[in-house]
């Protein structure tokens, strides 16, 4: 039996179609449609919540009180293999080092030092031994050790990668360590013998001056916040002299310029013209656009070297989790840092993180109504979701904690309203013509930064395990 018989019995035996088919159907049918869907939105509460202040002449200038805190940024370093060096510039971090740009004079420093892998539980110096070296933490967690009032060991503090200690023998020969500094993880630091230091000194006029000048200057008195101190009498009775005083101010302030995100939106004229029923092409491409570069602003906000909030975060406000997760205990630190906090920021993996401590001890975590959303909170503070703070291949993350406003001396947003062809405040689309492939152009722009007006608006806590589960 032929192929075209076959067919044709098959279609004896098939009923005959008494209706039109919906394939048929449809040609005659307008079809319900959505508008474009983007995975790339998030909630931007950062955005949201920041309070954005105008900026005129595209910078905005932070002027703070004097302080003689110096030197109290992190050291960075260069891995390769196992081998672990610190960058000579980076040296200048070192308050004893502070202002020192000889590159030869650093990179020979760099060279002395030593790489020592230490393990868990090691004591790296003893309290009263002698001061004899400078460390740099590369890697690991160390505990500060000092004696408590009843006799037993307490922790004083916890550093992390970037850290560095010991830094005071580098000007002072008589100097002892006031604490035990002991590694709570395998560690990796290195040594520069105080010795080898004098050493170079010695062949290198350079750094011996500049050491020699340092540790002449003279001890200002100061605030527990690093601030000039202003001279005060209070309690006294009688005719008691009045001390005389006055408010320095910084002589070189900070200053932060507005950032740009840009881009160039392209449509053909033909779509613009014929293709806008039911929905505008223009609109929908530029609604788009803009969602991409809102989420890139909030990205830049939190990350960029500049002026992110994770990079200008005061090193004396990041703290370590104790145990490596984000429990209640670090979280009730990290409000205790600073007075007036609005909200923390955290990668979702972080809030789930958190919740899990907080199952393990019978702990529920309250919920606040933010603008119809029932947001997680700890003590009343909500816990934003942030999916723009990094996760890192060893799954630690970072948690952020702040205080916002500027009459609250908090974090700001910056940014300038009445710019040209402005649609949203700081925000413009600019028509910037029609090529000879009638292709039209406009310039999508965006201007913002951020602002931390002073060190304790801001606190993370860092080093946050979210990957692990007991």
């Amino acid at each position: 039996m032929t192929v075209e018989a076959d067919r044709e019995a098959v279609q004896a035996q098939a009923p005959a179609q008494q209706s039109l088919a919906t394939s048929a159907a449809r040609n005659l049918a307008t079809t319900s449609k959505s508008v474009p869907q983007n995975q790339e939105t998030s909630s931007r509460w950062l955005l949201r919540n920041l309070p954005w202040v105008d900026v005129r002449g595209g910078t905005y200038r932070v002027n703070r009180r004097l302080s003689y805190a110096v030197g109290d940024g992190r050291v960075s370093f260069v891995q390769t293999g196992g081998q672990v060096s610190v960058i000579p510039a980076e040296l200048g971090e070192l308050p004893a080092l502070r202002g020192y740009d000889d590159e030869a004079v650093l990179s020979e420093l760099a060279g002395r030092c030593e790489q020592v892998d230490v393990a868990a539980g090691s004591v790296l110096a003893s309290a009263g031994d002698s001061k004899d070296r400078v460390f740099l933490l590369a890697h690991g967690r160390v505990d500060k050790v000092g004696t408590g009032q009843y006799g037993g060991d307490t922790v004083l503090g916890v550093l992390a990668d970037g850290a560095y200690f010991g830094d005071e023998c580098l000007t002072e020969s008589e100097a002892a360590w006031e604490c035990t500094f002991r590694a709570t993880t395998a560690c990796t630091v290195l040594v520069l013998p105080r010795d080898d230091v004098a050493d170079l000194a010695v062949r290198a006029e350079s750094l011996g001056s500049h050491l020699q000048r340092v540790a002449a200057l003279p001890q200002h008195d100061t605030n527990t916040y690093g601030e000039a101190a202003v001279d005060l009498s209070a309690g006294h009775v009688g005719e008691q002299r009045i001390p005389h005083t006055f408010v320095d101010y910084e002589p070189s302030p900070r200053e932060y310029e507005l950032s740009v995100a840009q881009t160039i939106l392209k449509i053909h004229s033909r779509v613009a013209d014929l293709y806008n029923d039911p929905m505008n092409q223009t609109e929908q491409q530029l609604r788009l656009t803009l969602e991409a570069l809102r989420e890139r602003q909030e990205y830049e906000l939190v990350n960029n070297r500049e002026f992110g909030l994770l990079s200008n975060c005061d090193y004396e406000q990041r703290l370590q989790p104790h145990d490596g997760v984000p429990g209640p205990d670090d979280m009730d630190e990290l409000l205790s840092r600073r007075r007036g906090n609005k909200f923390f920021l955290a990668h979702p993996r972080a809030i789930a993180a958190f919740g899990r401590e907080c199952n393990k001890r019978g702990l529920n975590l309250d919920r606040v109504e933010v603008n119809g959303h029932r947001i997680p909170a700890w003590r009343g503070v909500p816990i934003y979701p942030c999916g723009k703070i990094p996760v890192s291949e060893a799954r630690t993350t970072s948690i952020l904690c702040m205080r916002t406003g500027e009459d609250d001396q908090g974090v700001i947003g910056l940014r300038q309203s009445g710019i040209p062809d402005e649609i949203e405040p700081s925000l413009s689309v600019r028509f910037m013509g029609i090529d000879e492939q009638a292709i039209i152009s406009y310039l999508v722009t965006a201007y913002y930064s951020a602002a931390i007006l002073v060190p304790d608006a801001l606190g993370v806590l860092e080093n946050v395990e979210v990957g692990r589960w007991r």
